[in-house]
């Protein structure tokens, strides 16, 4: 069971005072938080790529490899990397030089995003994003595993016997495919034998089983080893010594979030009520002490199949120190157990 942490590098106004910070700020916050969940034993540390203001992360690859050579263990990965508006030649040469800064700890996570702003700042129709998607998942994976390339598509020009470098460590550079629950986006990845991500920030985690087992199912009947591929999730959360405490810091920052995307998206008021609701053991913010975020991570474990699970923190913007205690009781606390009962649970499983 992996334990590690996921950011979208926001720069949100403070809900206190209305400051907003900037993007250089918040980056070198990102690389302090990333060397701290590498100190606290944390396994794996993503970067999601956005392409707007209040989002400082546009190029994730530069960002993880500034902590990369500050780092030893830790694996650093996109989270995600918008596949559909990016180059894959590019993709593959930025996150194959951050596997050799890193020594073998680099991951994409790709995906189709949930925003939409990179696909006219680098020209594309979004009447193509399925397609766009499609060709360049083909096309990154075709330059993973071979040094020589030959490819032609619909979007982008075609490569004839070109070779794309350097080459990564990792023999192959691991792919995960990003997804918030689409089925045809599960069936996909199994089909490929890629890693899932789920984006598991509603309702109930365990309504995600059955995704998981049609993933688990179409890996299968594509011949992979369906036990061998991880499955992920990424969802929001937040730890402090006590629970209350927990839920009072992180509550302002992600109203705040949640009432902008939803006026851009239609949504109804985010309140405390369904933000307390959302924290029950049964909802998907996994806020609290310790003791309750750990329980709540064995629980989806054991219900859903979960084998990676990324804390999703902040969400907006919160105090950098409020950041790193969450980081340090992740990894010093929430981690152990979460391990602990894990190993044992599957010891008796056998």
């Amino acid at each position: 069971m992996e334990i590690g942490i996921s950011t979208f590098v926001e720069t949100t106004p403070d809900t206190l005072t209305g400051e907003v910070i900037s993007h250089a700020q918040r980056i070198r916050e990102v690389v302090e938080e990333i060397v701290l969940a590498d100190r606290v034993g944390l396994d794996v540390y993503g970067v999601g790529e956005h392409h707007r203001k209040d989002y400082a992360a546009s190029a994730p690859a530069v960002i993880l490899a500034a902590a990369a050579s500050q780092t030893q263990r830790i694996r650093l990965t996109s989270a995600v990397t918008v596949l559909s508006s990016d180059d894959p030649v590019r993709v593959f040469q930025d996150f194959a030089t951050l596997d050799s800064i890193s020594n073998g700890r680099a991951e994409v996570m790709a995906g189709r995003g949930s925003f939409i702003e990179s696909f006219p700042l680098f020209g594309y129709d979004l009447d193509n994003y399925d397609e766009l998607f499609d060709e360049k998942l083909e096309l990154l994976l075709k330059i993973r595993d071979s040094e020589k390339v030959t490819w032609k598509g619909g979007h982008r020009p075609a490569i004839n016997n070109l070779g794309v470098y350097p080459r990564p460590v990792q023999d192959p550079l691991p792919v995960w495919i990003g997804s918030g629950g689409n089925q045809e986006s599960v069936v996909r990845a199994g089909l490929l034998g890629l890693p899932l991500v789920l984006a598991i920030i509603g309702g109930s985690p365990v309504q995600f089983a059955p995704l998981v087992e049609l993933y688990k199912k179409a890996a299968a009947h594509a011949g992979h080893d369906a036990s061998l591929l991880p499955v992920a999730s990424h969802s929001h959360g937040f730890i402090a010594e006590n629970t209350e405490l927990a839920a009072d810091k992180f509550f302002p920052s992600t109203q705040q979030s949640m009432n902008v995307l939803g006026r851009e998206r239609g949504w109804g008021p985010y309140t405390r009520s369904s933000f307390d609701a959302a924290r029950s053991f049964e909802g998907a913010l996994y806020v609290g002490d310790p003791d309750t975020v750990a329980k709540k991570i064995i629980h989806l474990r054991k219900q859903v199949g979960i084998t990676r699970f990324l804390l999703h923190v902040p969400v907006g913007t919160m105090p950098h120190e409020d950041v790193m205690r969450a980081i340090e009781l992740l990894g010093t606390e929430v981690a152990p157990r979460v391990r602990e009962e894990i190993s044992k649970w599957e010891a008796e499983s056998k």
